[in-house]
This record gives structure tokens, C-alpha cells and sequence, in this order.
């Protein structure tokens, strides 16, 4: 259910359960992580999903089991924050609850139009992961995150955009297009380079 490309040092990963949104087991965030954390080789790493949203959160039998407070969660979103390389989250339609953490780790956030950002942890009764505020507060403000995080806002495209938690809108059929091309640069660079621009950053 996670398939993962890699045409020469851009590695794309792909959720791909979408008779189910998309939705994370368990098995699914494990894959993720020791995905990306034996990606050095990638100079760009592309997260995407199949169908028409990229990630419902946890799957609610696993979520219920246990799965919504899971360090793996934490160990995923800090693997990408982690990657030496330009991560891009090319958002084929809606991200709820936790599949935000990984989202919010990367670096550039592209979205087809019409897809929605919600993260119920108010209504669910769950804490975000510890390091999904933050992220979400460095993008796009305290207020913004409160709205989100503690009033269960729904936000649309547009509106993302217009706070900085997504960077650019596309269609649907150009999206990959749009995420190759911002990695052109990258692509052509050393990795030191990269590396070493990323972290003045």
C-alpha cells in the first residue's frame, strides 16, 4: 500500500490505498519511515497519494487500537524534516488528522485544487503529535493554528495558500509535472550543495 518510484535521485513516494482515502495502518507509517530514513540517496523526495485524497489520517479500527497515539507518527514527520534533500508533498486532494505531521515536515507544499486541510484532534480528543504545532505555527501562525488544531477549521485551497500552508496550486494532471520541475535545480546539484543551502535555511 505505499509504493515507492525512484528515477535516479527522485525517489517518489506514493500512498496507494485510496478505496480507503489513503487511510495509515500501522504497517504503512513503518514502511514510511524506514523509507525515508535509508533515502540519502534521494536528492528530492516526492510524497503523493493515489485517487482523489491523499491521506484520511489513521485508519479508525487502527486509530482506535492504538495507532493515533503512535510514535511512529513523530518518527516519520522527523525522518523527512531530517532529509539532507528537497522534500515536496504533491497534494493530490485532502490531508486530515495525522497524515498532516508529514506533510507540514516537508519542505514545499503543492495541492491540486479543491483539496481540503483539517486536523480534528479537539473533536477526537487527541493531542497533534509534538511536533505538528509547531510546524503548523511556523507556517502559518498562532492564530491560524489554533483555528485549525483547536476549532477544527477546514480549510479550503485558496485559503491555504493564502496563510502559507500550501505554496502553489495545480491541477490534478500537471501536479507531478509541477513537483519535477521545482526539483530541476536540485536534481543538477551536489548533495553537499544541497545539504548546505537547506541548512542556512
Amino acid at each position: 500500500m505505499i509504493n515507492l518510484d525512484k528515477d535516479g535521485d527522485v525517489w517518489t513516494i506514493t500512498l496507494d490505498r485510496p478505496d480507503k482515502a489513503n487511510a495509515l495502518t500501522g504497517a504503512m507509517l513503518d514502511q514510511l519511515c524506514d523509507i525515508v530514513e535509508n533515502a540519502a540517496a534521494a536528492k528530492v523526495l516526492i510524497l503523493t497519494g493515489a485517487g482523489k485524497v491523499f491521506s484520511a489520517g489513521a485508519d479508525l479500527d487502527a486509530a482506535r487500537a492504538g495507532l493515533a497515539v503512535s510514535p511512529l507518527w513523530e518518527r516519520l514527520s522527523g525522518a523527512i524534516a531530517a532529509h539532507q534533500g528537497l522534500t515536496i508533498a504533491a497534494l493530490n486532494g485532502a490531508v486530515a488528522g495525522g497524515a498532516m505531521g508529514m506533510v507540514l515536515a516537508c519542505d514545499l507544499r503543492i495541492a491540486v485544487d479543491g483539496a481540503k486541510f483539517f486536523y480534528p484532534v479537539m473533536k477526537l480528543g487527541f493531542l497533534p503529535q509534538p511536533s505538528d504545532p509547531m510546524r503548523l505555527r511556523a507556517l502559518i501562525g498562532p492564530s491560524r493554528a489554533k483555528m485549525i488544531l483547536m476549532c477544527g477549521a477546514k480549510i479550503q485551497t485558496e485559503q491555504a495558500l493564502a496563510w502559507g500552508l500550501i505554496d502553489q496550486i495545480t491541477d490534478a494532471a500537471q501536479l507531478y509535472d509541477v513537483a519535477a520541475q521545482l526539483a530541476q535545480d536540485v536534481r543538477a546539484a551536489t548533495a553537499p550543495h544541497i545539504a548546505g543551502i537547506k541548512a542556512l535555511i
